[in-house]
This record gives C-alpha cells, structure tokens and sequence, in this order.
C-alpha cells in the first residue's frame, strides 16, 4: 500500500517522544504535523486534511478522549490510534466507545505502531472500495452484472450465479489485478470472520474458479495468509 503524502496528525505532548516518533513516521513516508497538547491538536485538525489521528491520552489542558471525541464530531470516519502511558481496562474501553481504531501501551515497538497504522489504512481503503455502487464488469471475456447476478462468457448463455458467487466475484472485480483483504469478504458477505466462515468463502472461491476455467486469461490467486487476487492478463486496471 502506498503510504507517500498519508497525512498523520501526532497529538503528543512529550516533546522529546513526539519528536522521536514524528520523525521516524516521516522516514517512512508520513506527512506528519505535531501538535503538543489537545488544543492545539484540535486546531490544527480543522485545519488541516488528514488520513489518520494518532492521540495521546494523557495531556494537559484536553486529554485524548475529549479531542478524540471532538474529532469524531467533524468527522466520522478518520483512524484513530490512541497512545497511553497507563494499561487500565476501563481507558481501553473509553478509548474504542470514543471511536478508537487501535490502542497501544507505552512504551511501544515503533514498527508495531507502522504495522498498525498500514493495516488501518489499508482496511479504510478497501472498505471504500467495497462500497462502490458499480454492478456491471469486463472481466476478461466474461460480463458480470451484479444486480441481475447474471455471468456471461462471451455470447454464450448466462450463468445465474447465487448471491453469495455473485458478491464474492464482485468484490473481486472491484479489486482486479490487487488485493481481496480475506477478512474483507467474510465481514462484509458473511458478517462474520471465524473458522467456519472462512471455510465457506474457500468454498465459494473454488466454485467461482469453476466457471471462470474456460477463459485462460481470468485467474483467481490465492495470496497465503492475506486473502485473493482476481487476475486478467492484458487488463492493468477496474472493468467497464
């Protein structure tokens, strides 16, 4: 995933820490504006467009929860990753009712915190791409139209496809050639993401590959451990 010009805002009110950790963000290609204390951090947030609010819960003059809370005010959707010196049950629990995305304990690994940050990322990107309205794909000599759950091979008959085979194919049409986070598919068509879910979706996986066969230029991967990626040879970006 592509991290150059994500815009992070660094609310820390160590300054000595806040330096550390803003400058390691920047060496792996963050644009990072620090603020030192909660108002100041609430300033420059209506100010500026950022991808994602990294808090410090503890601070003076306005702790993390007040401005994280603040912020979800102006804006529903922005990753927050909360920072505290203090591990207590009841902090966490505010944290993620305030609307957190992720926590971390000081003191912390710096790449655990980059590990976090990207999948955060990453899963606020794909989350986007599956909410396309787009129904109708050119995925190699196939058409798929999602709405009438119809998948035609050239001029052959259609295939009436079931609504799980006509979902999963088309999240993997709306990510063509990149790809399918596993856990995506499972929270957004099997509204849940466990052993038997997972299971099922290989199911569907394998019945899809079944009717895509008799076109050489269609592949679905299986990326280990990550999830898939629907590849069409000669294609570089989305369908029609």
């Amino acid at each position: 995933m592509e991290t150059e010009n994500k815009k992070i805002l660094l609310v820390e009110d160590d300054p000595n820490f806040g330096i550390v950790l803003k400058d390691y963000l920047t060496m792996n290609d963050f644009d990072v504006t620090h603020a030192k204390n909660g108002m100041e951090g609430f300033e420059k947030f209506k100010k500026g467009d950022y991808d994602l609010c990294i808090l410090d819960v503890m601070m003076p003059y306005k702790d993390g929860f007040t401005l994280a809370k603040e912020i979800r005010e102006k804006n529903e959707d922005i990753p927050i990753i909360f920072l505290t010196a203090k591990s207590m049950k009841e902090d966490v629990l505010k944290g993620y009712k305030v609307g957190a995305d992720d926590y971390l304990n000081k003191p912390f690994d710096s790449e655990v915190l980059l590990m976090k940050i990207k999948a955060i990322m990453q899963r606020k990107a794909s989350d986007s791409v599956a909410d396309s309205k787009q129904f109708e794909f050119n995925i190699g000599n196939f058409h798929l139209n999602s709405k009438l759950r119809f998948l035609t091979f050239k001029e052959d008959e259609p295939i009436k496809l079931s609504p799980k085979e006509n979902e999963l194919l088309r999240l993997l049409a709306l990510h063509e050639n990149d790809l399918m986070p596993r856990e995506l598919a499972l929270t957004k068509i099997w509204r849940d993401d466990n052993y038997f879910t997972s299971r099922s979706m290989d199911v569907y996986i394998a019945k899809l590959r079944k009717y895509l066969k008799v076109d050489d230029s269609v592949e679905i991967l299986n990326i280990h451990g990550e999830g898939f990626r629907l590849v069409v040879k000669g294609s570089d970006g989305k369908s029609a």
